[in-house]
């Protein structure tokens, strides 16, 4: 019997490292993954089965769902006509090309775009907003979490589904784990049709565990969207445990640019809601100027050929001239960004980095205190953050362009998980959003780079070992 698993052992094992070289998608995540099968007998093939192959690549473990996402975008998007949007910087026009080429999503003007910096101002906006709903709410949110946000939401349904207001809810099967059916079927008594993205299930969990929705959407009536990092739960207008209260970034949308964050929803929702189609007209009215913002929704995921979400960082890196600011809870980058960041550096570009001083979890945080030394030499400012849990992530390059929305500077960002950017072409916003960054950052903890060099040898012993494991993050 020995002998049989032994041999099982040997042909899975040689399997899993065949599939590894032949599609490994990076170098560095390829050894990451070679170390994991290695060290750990059955439970790193299983590991690198449900969490490391590339699917992009391997016919046989791509997702049936995502092809089918692929040709249900293609179908409804294949005669829309870009909108005329006329840029005064070459910059704008080579970032906006990359994302429309990269996600089929354009930049349109004529928008009005508020700047919700913390969870009681986001909260009262989004429950305003959908008290004076009049045909349909659609929420997508990768935590819905049980508190006093969750049962108002409830009573706020109830009602509007006597007015006759149509509401659907898509949530993703990890982030709300702790949801439970009775939650679930709570809603939907009162008529909300309330649905799970990637559920799941015993058949197919080999092939949806790693492909999570972390995309954060509200769409009311067509004509009113918030989207950003902030989930449903009490986390962001009270302390939690040892964190504090999460500190986020969101944005209320008005304009054309509606339309652009809905049809991300509206194609997961077709995915999630057992086939129901919303590409109709009803559904998509057409909406007048609000403002005079261009802003361009950036969509990414496993069902794009492209690492969309990192293009858009990248560039946006690539085309600063006086400064970068990042703001970011899980900031492990790929090779890409960490060269990027450390050539704006060196080449005169401010940089500043703002993360949170403590961390939800340890392997993250060794993670990214591994990248650490090497910025700061290359000239990069860190903060931390001792109060708040920062949970935003926000990108904004010399006062001209920023980035909103659900998308971390790691891998899985990058790669697994379906995220949701806002990229605004706006001074006065960029300006605005940076204000608030400085305030973060003058009540932050600087990085000195000397002092971080005298830390624990345990200290970096523990970041060099997860640094080895981060792309797998």
């Amino acid at each position: 019997m020995a002998t049989v698993i032994f041999v099982f052992y040997i042909i899975i094992t040689l399997a899993a490292l065949v599939t590894l070289i032949l599609f490994g998608s990076r170098p560095s995540k390829s050894f990451s993954w070679l170390l994991v099968i290695i060290i750990l007998p059955f439970a790193g093939v299983l590991l690198y089965a449900l969490f490391g192959i590339n699917r992009r690549k391997i016919k046989f473990f791509k997702l049936k769902k995502v092809d089918k996402m692929r040709a249900y975008t293609l179908f409804h998007t294949e005669d829309i006509v870009p909108p005329s949007v006329k840029f005064s910087s070459e910059r704008y026009k080579k970032i906006a090309n990359l994302i429309a080429n990269s996600t089929g999503s354009f930049p349109v003007t004529g928008n009005r775009v508020t700047v919700l910096d913390d969870g009681l101002k986001t909260f009262e906006a989004i429950f305003e907003a959908l008290a004076g709903a009049e045909k349909f709410i659609h929420i997508q949110f990768y935590i819905f979490e049980d508190g006093e946000l969750m049962e108002r939401l409830y009573r706020l349904f109830e009602k509007k589904i006597k007015e006759g207001v149509e509401i659907r809810v898509i949530y993703d099967a990890i982030g709300s784990f702790s949801l439970g059916r009775k939650h679930i079927n709570r809603f939907r008594k009162i008529g909300v049709k309330i649905y799970s993205t990637m559920p799941l299930r015993l058949g197919s969990i080999l092939f949806t565990i790693n492909y999570r929705n972390h995309r954060k959407i509200i769409v009311i009536d067509g004509k009113t969207g918030f989207t950003g990092g902030v989930n449903i739960s009490d986390k962001y207008i009270r302390p939690s445990g040892k964190l504090g209260i999460w500190d986020d970034m969101h944005l209320c949308l008005r304009g054309p640019v509606t339309e652009s964050l809905h049809r991300v929803f509206v194609k997961d929702y077709y995915f999630a809601g057992k086939g129901e189609d919303l590409w109709k007209q009803e559904y998509f009215p057409k909406n007048g100027a609000e403002g005079n913002t261009t802003v361009q929704i950036v969509a990414g995921g496993p069902d794009s050929d492209y690492s969309s979400i990192m293009y858009q960082y990248a560039m946006l890196i690539n085309q600063a001239e006086r400064y970068i600011c990042i703001a970011n809870p899980y900031f492990i980058p790929s090779n890409t960004i960490l060269e990027s960041l450390k050539m704006a550096a060196l080449s005169g570009v401010e940089v500043r980095l703002l993360v949170p001083k403590k961390s939800d979890g340890s392997l993250v945080k060794y993670s990214m205190f591994s990248y650490f030394e090497e910025l700061l030499s290359a000239g990069v400012r860190i903060f931390e953050h001792p109060v708040k849990f920062l949970h935003s992530k926000m990108i904004i390059i010399d006062d001209e362009m920023a980035s909103v929305g659900s998308g971390n500077f790691d891998n899985r960002s990058f790669d697994q998980n379906f995220e949701v950017n806002t990229l605004i072409f706006d001074k006065s916003i960029a300006m605005t959003l940076r204000e608030d960054f400085d305030r973060d950052c003058s009540n932050a903890d600087k990085l000195d780079l000397d002092e971080f060099r005298k830390r624990p040898l345990i200290y970096k012993l523990l970041e060099g070992m997860a640094r080895i494991f981060s792309p797998l993050l």
